[in-house]
């Protein structure tokens, strides 16, 4: 590790630290099973999540989780070996996260968007030994698996219906868009078992009664590996323990005025980090009732706020802005919100100040990376700042140091930023030159090298400016494509927009926007009046030389524009 010199300084975010707030946490000596535990003991009765009106009470979920604890651990699965959960939102995918840990196990959270030709990356790299996933998924686990040489392979794939945790009968104010209500309700034939791999229906499994082992995992034992694309190569898993889990866990609570009262609408993909922490561990540690959308569907969103009266929603900035463009969100009554946060993209300020104006709700954006379970900042609700990550959470200390030097910048500078805290991971899976890269040591504590870039105010908040890797050198001069992706947003004719590089003879690079126009704007609407409009609004070298008008940007599961797959196209022409 570098030892760069620094100037020591007292972090200016902690003259306006919140009184409410502690600065550090002493976490409980205990694994992430045992909050389960304790909750299912406190409130047994009581809702820990909601799929389209169907109750899963904490008793059950500690009930089911065991059971399927005690048929992975009858079917071989050991202390530390992995086991990968590979469904869209539902109650079984808390059920199967749990189980895991129960049996001491690492649970591998796998995006259920991948393909066949993806997937067996997350068979062969973490070793996984079992597949816990849903009917319409098993199929291209299958096809995954019966590439691979017979001693890679599976031992088992287990598969669950969405109809397993729903009601018989949908009420009209639960029911989702045709089109995702088709796909719940399908009961695809599960693959044939083969001589290498077992295929057994969920229903099966918990119903077999086997008891579990005792639990034996302790913090600081490995208990998820998330993987995370970076910039090069395959996917890498980001190895965390019980105890960098437990943190933003125990914290997010706190943070957001979270009680055992609260109600969230559980909409963030569970796979993503962000979706875990909150929607899979900390509610079911905080004892909250979660509302589970298993896709986005911005209308039903919309009414199950109001009719389970949501307190907390952590979403994502792409899901207010489609929720802005329904002809019905005028109507949605969004008055029992108390917290309103997210991040994986900057909030746009423009939709930001929509939310205060129209329903009196300050989005409190907050940053983090899978290498550090989520958040490493967020803005206190009660003082928060538009188009701004916030300040280090709770136990964290961030700086903003020159990439190439890795000296401390001062105040406004923009550099990178680095981040030290009991949430960061303990290293990339199998990967020690990227584990050392990632970290560097200042003042001596180790910092994770976020690959970020942003800068820091007077009062200590963090603003990004863009990663490490996406700016773009037009004739010397730096643009990077978020901040001007913030200023389209302002414009009247744009839904969405996402600008990356394009090759230019004169200029090296030069500036392009791909532009999802507003609905009233599709018929009319010319790339030279985005052009016009931009000329008026931001610095010359900024401006779009080029616009694309398209129907829809490219999203992830977690619903972050995929910025790179359209940059590869521009390459590509």
């Amino acid at each position: 590790m570098t030892q760069p010199s620094t100037p020591s300084r007292t972090p200016p975010h902690l003259a306006i630290w919140p009184k409410r707030l502690p600065r550090t946490l002493r976490l409980p000596e205990t694994s992430l099973w045992f909050n389960l535990e304790v909750s299912a003991r406190r409130f047994p009765d009581k809702p820990a999540y909601l799929f389209f009106g169907q109750p899963l009470t904490f008793a059950s979920l500690l009930a089911q989780a065991e059971a399927l604890a005690g048929w992975l651990q009858a079917h071989g699965v050991k202390k530390g070996e992995r086991v990968a959960v590979f469904m869209q939102n539902c109650p079984q995918f808390v059920v199967a996260v749990h189980a895991v840990l129960r049996a001491d196990a690492v649970v591998v959270p796998v995006n259920p968007m991948n393909k066949a030709d993806e997937l067996g990356h997350y068979i062969t790299d973490p070793g996984t030994r079992m597949f816990l996933t849903t009917a319409d998924l098993a199929a291209t686990v299958a096809e995954a698996n019966g590439r691979l040489p017979a001693h890679q392979q599976l031992a088992h794939i287990v598969a669950t219906r969405f109809t397993d945790a729903m009601p018989a009968t949908l009420d009209d104010g639960e029911t989702p868009a045709p089109a995702i209500l088709q796909w719940l309700q399908a009961d695809p034939a599960l693959p044939a078992a083969t001589n290498s791999t077992g295929v057994t229906r969920w229903t099966e499994a918990i119903a077999a009664g086997h008891r579990p082992g005792p639990h034996t995992a302790e913090p600081d034992d490995l208990a998820l590996l998330p993987y995370t694309s970076g910039t090069t190569g395959l996917p890498k898993g980001c190895m965390h323990t019980h105890r960098t889990l437990m943190h933003n866990v125990m914290a997010g609570g706190i943070w957001g005025f979270s009680t055992s009262e609260a109600i969230s609408l559980g909409v963030v993909p569970m796979f993503h980090i962000t979706g875990f922490i909150y929607g899979c561990l900390a509610s079911v540690a905080g004892g909250t009732t979660t509302v589970i959308l298993p896709r986005w569907d911005r209308e039903l969103a919309g009414r199950l706020i109001a009719r389970h009266r949501v307190t907390h929603w952590t979403c994502i900035p792409t899901m207010i802005i489609d929720l802005f463009g329904s002809p019905n969100y005028a109507r949605f009554d969004l008055s029992s919100l108390k917290y309103l946060s997210g991040g994986g993209a900057a909030m746009p300020q423009a939709v930001a100040q929509r939310l205060i104006d129209e329903f009196g709700i300050t989005f409190a954006e907050g940053y983090g990376l899978t290498e550090t379970a989520a958040p490493t900042h967020s803005n206190p609700p009660e003082r928060a700042k538009l188009q701004c990550l916030g300040i280090p959470v709770i136990g964290t200390d961030s700086r903003i140091i020159d990439p190439d030097t890795l000296n401390e910048l001062p105040i406004g500078e923009a550099g990178e930023i680095v981040s030290s805290g009991p949430q960061v991971f303990k290293g990339y899976w199998g990967h020690p030159g990227a584990t050392k890269a990632a970290f560097i040591e200042l003042d001596g504590k180790t910092f994770f090298r976020t690959g970020d870039l942003g800068r820091m105010d007077e009062e200590g908040y963090f603003f990004i400016t863009d990663r490490l890797k996406r700016m773009i050198n037009a004739s010397g001069y730096k643009v990077w494509p978020s901040e001007v992706e913030l200023l389209l947003f302002k414009c009247p004719l744009v839904q969405e927009a996402c600008v990356i590089s394009a090759r230019d003879a004169y200029r090296g690079e030069t500036v392009k926007a791909v532009i999802v126009l507003r609905a009233e704007h599709r018929a009319t609407a010319k790339p030279e009046d985005i052009v016009a409009w931009a000329r008026e609004h931001m610095a010359a070298y900024k401006v779009p030389k080029l616009v694309e008008f398209v129907d829809a940007l490219p999203k992830s599961g977690s619903g972050k524009v995929m910025w790179r797959l359209l940059q590869e196209k521009e390459a590509q022409a």
